[in-house]
């Protein structure tokens, strides 16, 4: 992380869960911030949180609703005015949603808005910024995925669906900047189950054990600033991963059929 520049992150879904804990270890690292959320309220908490212990820090909060492609957008334009376009150096597509029930029954408005979020947000603000780092030559995108990134998920379909649409996607385009010999570095973050408050707002119980988004978040970010292009945090999610290939398509998605259903209690 060398140069003049001052470096700024710029988190997406920075308000709780994996983002917040990511903007957190960004601010440990060095890095000024950008905060993005919905709600500005959840926003400022977090600001005041990280400012609280590093009060050397700059820290921009800029609300919006990234299910809308103009939201996307002024996102972008008022990063680059707050931070500085040359120092934006570092940016995280975090945010996204889930929506649980068989594909018949499940809203079809609430599944448009998790494509928007999950899909459309991640593809403009990836092709804005990655545009923008080329330029300056140096900075580091960061993808949160999923494993179920890598099959197909019964149940909770459009989730899954959007994930394996962020992970292909962020491999992609590590390969070209690889090729192209790029200082650019782009990873894709792919947990299994965190601790976070994401399944209760999917309306979905895990059982089990979870990572801790403070884990998921630092593997992620150390993962990144090394190059790789993706990163399962804890050993049983990359040995679940494995699993699923060597088992073939059509048998991993009846496990996964099976193991969805019981979020639901059934």
């Amino acid at each position: 992380m060398e140069g003049e520049y001052i470096m700024y992150a710029l988190v997406t879904g920075a308000s709780a869960g994996i983002g917040l804990e990511i903007a957190r270890y960004l601010a440990i690292k060095g890095y000024d911030l950008i905060l993005t959320a919905r709600r500005e309220d959840r926003l400022q908490k977090a600001r005041r949180q990280i400012l609280d212990k590093f009060p050397d820090r700059n820290v921009l909060v800029i609300p919006a609703d990234l299910s809308k492609r103009e939201e996307c957008m002024r996102l972008f334009e008022e990063s680059c005015a707050g931070a500085g376009s040359e120092n934006i150096d570092f940016v995280v597509n975090n945010a996204g949603m889930g929506v649980y029930g068989r594909f018949l029954e499940t809203d079809l408005e609430k599944e448009l808005t998790l494509i928007d979020l999950n899909v459309t947000s991640v593809h403009i603000l990836s092709k804005l910024f990655l545009r923008l780092m080329v330029k300056n030559g140096h900075g580091i995108l960061l993808n949160v995925g999923s494993c179920a990134g890598f099959t197909s998920g019964p149940t909770f379909s459009s989730y899954y669906a959007s994930k394996n649409y962020v992970v292909r996607l962020t491999e992609a385009i590590h390969e070209e900047l690889r090729q192209a010999k790029s200082p650019v570095k782009v990873c894709c973050l792919c947990p299994g189950p965190v601790d976070t408050a994401f399944n209760d707002n999917s309306g979905v119980a895990v059982s089990g054990k979870q990572i801790t988004a403070k884990q998921a978040a630092r593997e992620g970010v150390d993962g990144a600033l090394k190059g790789k292009m993706l990163v399962i945090p804890g050993t049983k999610m990359k040995l679940v991963t494995v699993g699923s290939h060597i088992l073939g398509e059509h048998l991993s998605t009846m496990i996964n059929y099976h193991v969805q259903k019981k979020k639901a209690g059934e």
